[in-house]
């Protein structure tokens, strides 16, 4: 932060604008204490004189010196625009922020009511609020600090909702933690950095606003006097005396020019975008949870149960259902890979079992359930919220594929670790940062103690994804869901990532859902392996199973389109023709029919269900593909699994850590 503000006083622009306000600044701070008798001194013999080496700007019509006089009224000037600018700054935020604090509804309201203040002209909300608190500087200041509000609100709306939707914020709310601390802790950092550019420049537009409505006699009142009030005095003499009309107006131009130059180089150096739009200023969630039947009598070993699971979203034409009829379990110590293109409902899938969909969005099961304690239904209900949270907040790890977006990125890696420690586990401040350097360590990051007092962005890549498992390691996790952890990261970070998995569930015989795209990867280091489309599992089977003999078509499509060494240069790339279904517009048969070479009559109409099709094995196909069967590209599975399941692999890893 400080290197930030060095570089804006390094610029000519930041140099200069900062001198300048800060002559501004001084003069209103000094000016009225030193100059103030030769300002109020009235000499009646020396009336409406023009300039001279006495009075160098005149005297007004009671013979004071308006040179003095301009420079006395800065301190009114500036102190009344500061007082606007912190009243709509203020009101901004509070309005900004309500979709947050208030819950949807409320803030839907809010933001409709700030979209019709936004629409306005600024110059008429100035003038509309000032007829209702009344004439005066009192009444001036309001109506300036209201007119600009919505502009602000507007800029709050924006940030906040971006941050918002970050995975940390998500993160804290699965903690537990209120909407306001929330947005004390992890939102308003996030956002104050434009905030304090916008209202910068803020102040320019206040101090011009606020000297047009003295100068219509709307605002400070005699025996006071600021710039505007000033040249309204001396308009009617601007003939005879133009030096006692414009002295205050260039003192009004030369302090807004302060204000809103150096907060143009700040908004420049910070990358922050500028607000233009304050120139002109011149119990129902219970009734609507779905009925569940008991749940069935599952293996005491299970860690997450599903069953049936939906997810849906409001959408133009009725509701959009992307996950549609998931069921699966998971037992203590099994890795099960989750695998399909994007689109399919993998992330939706683990956003539902992590309990992080919000409203409008609709998640339904039969069942699910976490450590046979049920998370949906009106079974979850007899469960306090709070018992809920700690059994999620302890035993239940969740790392996105985004690290960067999953830290909160104002606050220090040790501290966002610890945070959870004290929320759930009732450590002491102390007491939870030595456990966050500890699970640090356990995730082998360097110098941990060192490391907990840095920022995220001073770690690599691979460091903050270890440091986010290293965040679920901070209780004792029975399920660790893992989000596509190795995106965007080079093959050797992705090995130590899940290497760093493997070890983990062998230690600690914890569970653990891998999402992702490589379906060479989920190869390697699964038990069972569940595919993914359109929402649904169309193949479940284990992954020692997956290269000879997985039968779904799509299943063996996805195994085929995976290039290698060995992929001829002259030939183009083995790809899944089309596209994947829109969610919104699901066919009446199978979903993957119309990419389907194998696809006959029946598959058009009826949607096949997932079948038991050899021990361990299930398939959603009516034509399902034999042992020796290729698909795409022909390529056989012997040749796939000697591409990637031989030589050392992290199956070896595994076989050793056992």
């Amino acid at each position: 932060m400080r290197k930030r503000w060095i570089a804006v006083l390094r610029t000519p622009v930041g140099l200069g604008a900062g001198v300048l306000l800060l002559a501004v600044l001084l003069l209103a701070l000094f000016a009225p204490i030193i100059w103030s008798h030769q300002a109020s001194a009235i000499d009646t013999e020396h009336l409406l004189e023009g300039s001279s080496s006495a009075h160098w700007l005149g005297t007004d019509n009671l013979g004071r010196d308006i040179f003095y006089r301009v420079l006395v009224a800065s301190r009114t000037s500036t102190l009344l625009a500061l007082a606007a600018i912190s009243i709509a700054v203020l009101t901004g935020l509070a309005l900004g922020c309500a979709p947050v604090l208030l819950g949807r509804r409320a803030g839907r309201l809010t933001t409709a009511v700030v979209n019709i203040a936004v629409a306005f002209p600024g110059l008429l909300l100035a003038l509309f609020f000032a007829v209702i608190f009344g004439v005066g500087a009192k009444g001036a200041v309001l109506a300036i600090g209201f007119a600009g509000a919505p502009s602000f609100a507007r800029l709050t709306q924006t940030l906040v909702a971006g941050i918002a939707e970050r995975d940390f914020v998500a993160a804290a709310r699965i903690a537990g933690v209120g909407r306001f601390r929330i947005l004390v802790r992890h939102i308003l950092p996030n956002i104050a950095e434009p905030l304090v550019v916008n209202a910068t420049i803020g102040a320019g537009g206040a101090l011009l606003a606020f000297a047009g409505l003295s100068f219509l006699g709307l605002g400070v009142q005699p025996p006071a006097y600021d710039w505007g009030r000033l040249m309204g005095e001396s308009l009617n003499s601007i003939y005879v005396h133009p030096a006692a009309a414009l002295a205050p107006g260039v003192a009004v131009v030369v302090a807004g020019l302060a204000f809103n130059l150096f907060g143009e180089a700040v908004a420049k150096c910070f990358g922050v975008p500028v607000l233009k739009s304050f120139a002109p200023v011149v119990k129902g969630a219970l009734e609507r949870l779905p009925e569940t039947r008991p749940a069935a009598a599952v293996d005491d070993d299970a860690v997450l149960v599903v069953e049936d699971l939906h997810v849906s979203f409001p959408g133009a034409a009725g509701p959009v259902t992307p996950v549609r009829g998931i069921s699966f379990s998971i037992s203590r110590g099994e890795i099960v890979g989750v695998v399909g293109e994007s689109g399919s409902g993998k992330s939706l899938t683990a956003l539902a079992v992590a309990q992080l969909i919000e409203p409008p969005g609709e998640v339904r099961a039969a069942e699910l359930s976490f450590l046979g304690a049920p998370l949906l239904g009106r079974l979850a209900v007899r469960s306090t919220a709070a018992a809920r949270r700690r059994l999620l907040g302890t035993s239940f790890a969740m790392v996105f594929q985004d690290p960067m977006t999953s830290f909160n990125p104002t606050k220090r890696i040790g501290t966002q670790l610890a945070e959870g420690a004290r929320e759930h586990q009732g450590l002491t401040r102390r007491s939870a940062m030595a456990r966050a350097v500890d699970r640090l360590r356990a995730v082998r990051i360097p110098e941990a103690e060192r490391r907990a007092r840095q920022y995220p962005h001073e770690f690599s890549g691979g460091m903050r994804q270890r440091a986010m498992i290293g965040m679920g390691l901070m209780g004792t996790p029975a399920l660790i869901v893992a989000d596509e952890p190795t995106t965007a990261l080079d093959v050797t970070v992705q090995q130590q990532v899940l290497q760093l998995l493997e070890t983990i569930r062998v230690e600690d015989d914890v569970a653990v859902l891998l999402i992702s795209h490589d379906i060479t990867v989920v190869a390697q280091v699964c038990d069972r392996v569940l595919v993914m489309y359109a929402g649904r599992i169309v193949e479940d089977l284990p992954a020692g199973e997956l290269a000879a003999g997985a039968r779904h078509p799509y299943t063996r499509a996805l195994l085929d389109a995976v290039p290698d060494l060995e992929t001829p240069l002259d030939e183009p790339l083995a790809v899944i023709p089309g596209r994947p279904v829109d969610p919104s517009a699901f066919p009446a048969g199978c979903a993957f029919a119309a990419r389907c070479e194998f696809a006959q009559d029946r598959c058009l109409v009826e949607d096949p269900a997932l079948v038991t099709h050899g021990p361990a094995h299930q398939v959603a196909c009516w034509n399902p593909r034999g042992l020796a069967t290729g698909a795409g590209s022909g390529a056989g599975p012997a040749a796939w699994q000697a591409r990637y399941l031989d030589g050392e692999s992290i199956k070896s890893m595994r076989t050793g850590l056992r």
